[in-house]
């Protein structure tokens, strides 16, 4: 009885074991090309984020909700899309390995949790470049002069038995991309820097042109009854919620860390460049775009081109479209570039069969992983209309960004301080001890919470190990107050006064939290850190971080959720049955090493 209370118990913990950050290198040694350098990090950051978004976004959320302030909403957007950008990149320069949000939540947080947060990634990514992808035949058709007038081999088919149509164009595009990313990460991102530079250039000529006109014809977008605000603060704050996820695209950047010849250097400023980058052009853009035309008469669909067209540039709508084609093309390469390194990380840490770990010896990118992540965004692209499961794409992202932050206050206040005993039978007491908290020949010996009685701990390590349970706890509560704040402001069909509330004492929770975690400090050792990037303003900027990230997460809709929950639900049973099982972590021991 005791051996299986003692096996259940082994089980229970193997699921929030953590992985060394040391241990990020492949068995065999072999590692990714380390090719990149800043401006190679800012052409796949910038050509991930610009997507087709921006030339339609304008359109819809200056109408509903922001009206002329829609570049307020832009750079509201941005500087929540920078408070998740500051915490990956003091992660990525911490641990600069393949993996991204994956690799970081395995060291700081727990394998069963990076187990979900990779599966949800795989989703996202694959949904993501499938729906990026089939959204280019129809902009293509502009230039053959309809939909009915495109090349067999691109123009969508109607087939009987499928209820969306079949979409040759979308496959052979990703077919393209996967094969360009085998080639190299170097050439991958010399190709994404040369449709990025096109494309900032069309953005560009929106930008001068739109301004042109504007300024010939008094910015007649500007002169409205309603003022700069028809809607309120409010209506700017909801357009900026939607624009949050024109900025998702810059972690694609964190993924490609084990790639970069000076991740401590180039990382932070491939970050900080892509976001700023983009946050000036999306601005200038809507400023540009809101000036030209009344708000309330923007075209939802097409408002740039449409706004041209009104001053009598109809050609500027080819333009315009060769934007959209760049950008789509653009972001299918960002889309596809980080998901063989996720699978690639996951199989090297066992939770995957070893056989997706594979470097190819010329190449040094992870060939198997591209093609068989390729071939599912392909068979997905051609078959599926993707558009009603984009919902998904947000999911795996802002879980994503919420374990990052939390990441980075277990790295700050509570960071791991064991490291695996070299030399140990995965059978033998000692390692027994990483489960049990005591080997065979320890019982019956008093054993305090520091170690054995024969290893009498120094006051400053009682004072540090004190301090590090306490900060443990308080970020458990700063979680509890978040999620608890955020279903009281989501659900308006609670009574008003359980919601006020509920929202009074979870921010008072909240503030207390966050005020005692800012008094503990921060772990010496942590705050020691010289190298690289270190994210300002911590504890409240992650803490802001996970509580917009929760909030976007509660109001994505239940039919996402749903269908969410049904993939998370299936790599669940995976993880219990297999990569529990095959971990590179399992009947490893651990031995405590004393912060310096």
């Amino acid at each position: 009885m005791q051996q299986g209370s003692r096996f259940s118990w082994s089980d229970l913990q193997s699921l929030a074991r953590r992985k060394p950050a040391a241990s990020a290198a492949a068995a065999d040694g072999r590692r990714l090309a380390k090719a990149l350098s800043v401006p190679h990090l800012t052409a796949i950051g910038v050509g991930s984020t610009i997507g087709a978004g921006i030339y339609v976004l304008v359109g819809t959320v200056a109408r509903e909700h922001a009206g002329p302030a829609l570049t307020l909403s832009f750079l509201i957007a941005g500087i929540a899309a920078a408070l998740s950008a500051l915490c990956y990149a003091e992660l990525s320069c911490r641990f600069p390995s393949a993996g991204s949000a994956y690799h970081y939540s395995y060291i700081c947080i727990g394998e069963s949790v990076a187990w979900l947060i990779g599966w949800a990634l795989i989703l996202e990514y694959t949904i993501g470049g499938s729906s990026v992808a089939r959204g280019i035949s129809p902009n293509l058709a502009l230039f053959f002069g309809g939909q009915d007038k495109l090349p067999f081999f691109l123009a969508q088919v109607h087939v009987k038995w499928l209820d969306t149509p079949v979409d040759p164009c979308a496959a052979i595009l990703v077919l393209i991309v996967t094969a360009l990313l085998c080639l190299g990460i170097k050439e991958s991102s010399l190709v994404e820097g040369v449709i990025t530079i096109a494309n900032v250039a069309i953005m560009l000529f929106v930008i001068c042109a739109g301004g042109w006109l504007g300024f010939q014809n008094g910015w007649p977008g500007y002169d409205v009854l309603k003022g700069y605000f028809p809607n309120g603060a409010s209506g700017v704050f909801s357009g900026s919620a939607t624009l949050f996820f024109a900025y998702i695209g810059f972690d694609a950047v964190a993924s490609t860390a084990e790639e970069v010849k000076n991740p401590q250097l180039d990382l932070p400023w491939g970050m900080c460049l892509t976001l700023s980058l983009c946050c000036f052009l999306y601005m200038m853009v809507s400023a540009v775009i809101v000036g030209l035309v009344p708000y309330n008469a923007m075209d939802p669909d097409t408002p740039i081109s449409s706004a041209f067209a009104q001053y009598g540039m109809q050609w500027a709508a080819y333009v315009i479209s060769s934007g959209v084609v760049l950008a789509l093309i653009a972001s299918l390469i960002g889309a596809i570039l980080p998901q063989p390194r996720i699978v690639m990380a996951m199989a090297r840490d066992g939770l995957l069969p070893p056989i997706f770990s594979a470097v190819g010896q010329r190449t040094q990118v992870p060939t198997l992983s591209t093609i068989l992540t390729g071939i599912c965004a392909t068979i997905l692209a051609f078959f599926m209309d993707v558009s009603q499961l984009a919902g998904m794409v947000s999911v795996g992202t802002l879980l994503a960004f919420t374990m990052v932050a939390i990441s980075l206050l277990i790295v700050r206040y509570a960071p791991p301080n064991d490291m695996p005993m070299g030399g140990v039978d995965p059978s033998s007491p000692e390692s027994l001890a990483l489960h049990t908290g005591h080997s065979e020949a320890d019982e019956g010996i008093s054993e305090g919470p520091f170690g054995n009685v024969d290893e009498a701990p120094t006051a400053s390590e009682i004072a540090n190990m004190v301090r590090r349970q306490k900060a443990k706890g308080y970020i458990v509560m700063v979680c509890f107050g978040v999620i608890t704040f955020v279903l009281a402001v989501s659900f308006s069909s609670l009574p008003f006064s359980i919601r006020c509330t509920t929202c009074a004492l979870r921010s008072l929770l909240l503030l207390g939290a966050t005020i005692v975690l800012s008094c503990i400090g921060q772990d010496k050792s942590s705050s020691r850190q010289t190298e690289g990037f270190m994210c300002p303003f911590v504890p409240v900027l992650p803490i802001c971080c996970i509580l917009i990230n929760v909030y976007l997460l509660m109001n994505l809709g239940s039919h996402t959720w749903i269908r969410v929950s049904i993939w998370l639900a299936a790599g669940a049973l995976i993880y219990l049955f297999y990569g529990r099982n095959h971990s590179s972590l399992t009947g490893t021991a651990y031995e405590r090493v004393s912060p310096a």
